[in-house]
């Protein structure tokens, strides 16, 4: 059986490296990361660590709306995507349905089941890096695909990683 949570784990890692991969590459050609583009990523990268926090019980290294450079960003990755791709990766269905009590951003109790939040930080982060290559076109950027299924090419192998 095909366990699709752990595989958009994955996925969620494997975006988020390639959009790195490509403001490095964009800043190396001399050209300047969008501000707005930094601003959103920083969220979604923020968003993830806050997540993390949320169902290890945990309190979060990071606000929602903090704000990173690329060195930041790239640390930030490092700190939190492989640790939610983990625990995508190792949640068996007692986890999966395990439900967890939080405060979100504004204060307000909820209390959602984890497979639900796992779905929710990876389609969160997936909406957002749309965002971030709407802010580098219109920053002059040539923005990555970050689709899922460009994902599942790279994979098996049919196409070849973007740079």
């Amino acid at each position: 059986m095909i366990n699709t949570i752990a595989k958009l784990g994955a996925f969620n890692v494997w975006a988020n490296e390639t959009l790195l991969r490509r403001l490095d590459s964009s800043v190396a050609a001399g050209k300047e990361a969008p501000q707005p583009a930094l601003r959103i990523f920083s969220h979604l990268i923020n968003a993830q660590a806050i997540w993390i926090a949320r169902l290890t019980g945990t309190q979060s290294p990071l606000k929602v709306w903090q704000e990173h450079d690329l060195a930041g960003l790239h640390h930030w990755h490092e700190q939190t995507s492989a640790r939610f791709a983990q625990l995508c990766e190792t949640t068996d269905e007692a986890e999966l349905t395990r439900h967890i009590q939080y405060n979100n951003s504004q204060g307000d109790a909820f209390d959602s089941q984890v497979s639900d939040v796992l779905t929710h930080a990876v389609t969160h982060a997936t909406y957002h890096r749309g965002q971030v290559a709407t802010r580098m076109r219109e920053g002059g950027l040539e923005p990555v695909n970050s689709d899922f299924i460009t994902y599942c090419r790279e994979m098996s192998g049919q196409v070849e990683p973007q740079l």
